[in-house]
């Protein structure tokens, strides 16, 4: 398994949110495969269906409609097939109880939506970056 096996879920409701994170990959030369879900009811059922390549990771935003950031955290963690599943948090809410809420359920980082386009840049590199270096386990183990 290389880098370039790695699936990322996006589970983002605003399409030009989406939009710029596609394109901010595709900018940097990164050409894992994305998933996108519209919200966390999405992204549980794309998850529990297998229908997310694995290994993968979740770039998720907080505020969703229907099942919210926070409410799919949740879910992730009590399935015990999905519990460690590596989860950065992208969102607009710099609240510090969103931040505290969201590392209590083991995120692996959280980034605010709003920093400039360079800061921005930086997140998708640090990510692409991140499972150049660190080992997942193989598909099915």
């Amino acid at each position: 398994m290389t880098h370039k096996d790695i699936t990322l879920l996006l589970v983002e409701d605003d399409d030009v949110d989406a939009m710029t994170i596609e394109r901010s990959f595709k900018k940097q030369r990164i050409s894992n495969r994305i998933v996108r879900a519209e919200d966390g009811a999405a992204a549980l059922t794309l998850i529990r269906s297998n229908s997310v390549p694995t290994p993968f990771v979740v770039l998720l935003d907080l505020n969703l409609p229907r099942v919210s950031g926070h409410e799919f955290l949740d879910a992730l963690r009590q399935d015990p097939t999905h519990k460690d599943t590596v989860v950065f948090v992208l969102t607009t809410s710099s609240d510090d109880k969103d931040m505290v809420k969201a590392y209590e359920k083991f995120i692996a980082g959280y980034f605010l939506k709003g920093e400039s386009g360079e800061q921005f840049m930086k997140l998708i590199g640090m990510l692409d970056g991140f499972w150049r270096i660190v080992r997942m386990p193989e598909k099915d183990v």
